[in-house]
């Protein structure tokens, strides 16, 4: 009897089986999470791949993948913590697993709002504080086409002003900035933004993807074995297409020289989290299980953060900055506009299908 009773407690979980899989798997998703998060990096910094990839394929990408962000945030992270994770159906008194205190409120979208809420506080402030430090420092915060070398008495490094002049006239102006196929493309609206903006942007967009990342990973390794193949081939896709979008913002990261390398590391930190949270969850499956009271809270309360924070970074970051804000949309063809639209959209829709199964 003790032993049906534990195949039936919903919070016990389900046994997992084939390690070699599951072992495999964790190899499998970090090739294909450094291929989507170091393609855009690699095709905007590398010359040769630069001169190779399309512009267009580019731009797609790039769009493609703010759409990804943006139901991401919704529909994997806000959805499972409301309906699921953190729901009142999910209380010990309705058969689930969690305190019945949680079911007097919708604490998912409570915690998703102050989320939201501090990511613009933290956003507001940090960018004040780390504008005066690096005027006391003599270094200017802004490294987008507004400040030039010396200006205003700031010394800005001129391959980064160069760079930075030639992509917002590719921007204003639809022409083709040096060493690329099509200039337009490969340029940014967020690389003339004061470059404090840029790292606190980009910070704040992989702070909320690791933790959805590590939650994806645990999730995977401790999955029955009849959910397991099925999440396993969607997690792929999740991933790379998740990384896509943060690769896109890594890659306009407009800054100095020697410091190329911060985008490569931030791409290989994102893409090892997921496998680090297989292993973990390979390592501790047999007292482990995500359906336990405290894993459903501890996971609940993690999407909800990363929610508040990638609906903000899509929306305000993304949207806002790249489009509202945006002047070359005011002015570029209407072929061009929608294309990138509907490059957005593909994106949100194709990540929100895959809700279906993950």
């Amino acid at each position: 009897m003790s032993d049906v009773e534990v195949d039936d407690d919903p919070c016990a979980g389900s046994p997992t089986t084939n390690l070699g899989l599951r072992i495999g798997a964790i190899f499998i998703i970090l090739v294909t999470s450094l291929f989507g998060t170091l393609f855009p990096i690699a095709s905007k910094r590398i010359p040769v791949l630069r001169r190779a990839v399309p512009g267009v394929v580019f731009e797609f990408a790039k769009y493609f993948g703010s759409g990804v962000i943006l139901a991401t945030g919704f529909i994997h992270l806000l959805e499972p913590a409301a309906d699921e994770e953190l729901s009142e159906g999910n209380t010990i008194s309705a058969g689930g697993c969690i305190s019945d205190k949680w079911g007097l409120y919708p604490f998912a979208f409570g915690i998703c709002l102050v989320s939201l809420f501090f990511t613009f506080v933290l956003h507001l402030v940090a960018f004040r504080i780390g504008t005066e430090r690096l005027q006391e420092m003599g270094l200017s915060a802004n490294t987008g086409g507004h400040d030039h070398p010396h200006a205003g008495g700031h010394h800005v490094h001129p391959e980064v002003a160069s760079s930075t002049e030639s992509s917002e006239q590719a921007l204003e102006k639809g022409v083709a900035a040096p060493d690329s196929v099509d200039g337009a493309s490969f340029a940014d609206a967020q690389e003339r933004s004061p470059l404090i903006a840029q790292i606190l942007g980009v910070a704040t967009l992989e702070f909320g993807v690791i933790f959805h990342s590590i939650i994806i990973g645990l999730t995977l390794a401790v999955t029955g074995s009849d959910e397991f193949n099925i999440l396993f081939i969607v997690i792929i896709f999740h991933q790379m297409f998740e990384g896509l979008g943060l690769g896109t913002r890594l890659a306009f990261l407009n800054l100095p020289p020697k410091y190329n390398w911060v985008p490569f590391v931030s791409a290989v930190v994102y893409s090892i989290v997921t496998p680090l949270g297989m292993a973990i969850g390979l390592g501790v499956r047999e007292g482990l299980s995500m359906s336990s009271g405290s894993a459903s809270v501890a996971a609940g309360v993690l999407d909800s953060i990363s929610a508040g924070i990638l609906i903000y970074t899509a929306t305000v970051e993304l949207i806002s900055h790249e489009f509202i804000l945006n002047k070359a949309y005011l002015t570029c063809s209407w072929g061009k506009l929608w294309f990138s639209l509907t490059s957005f959209g593909f994106g949100a829709g194709i990540m929100a299908l895959l809700g279906k199964w993950a």
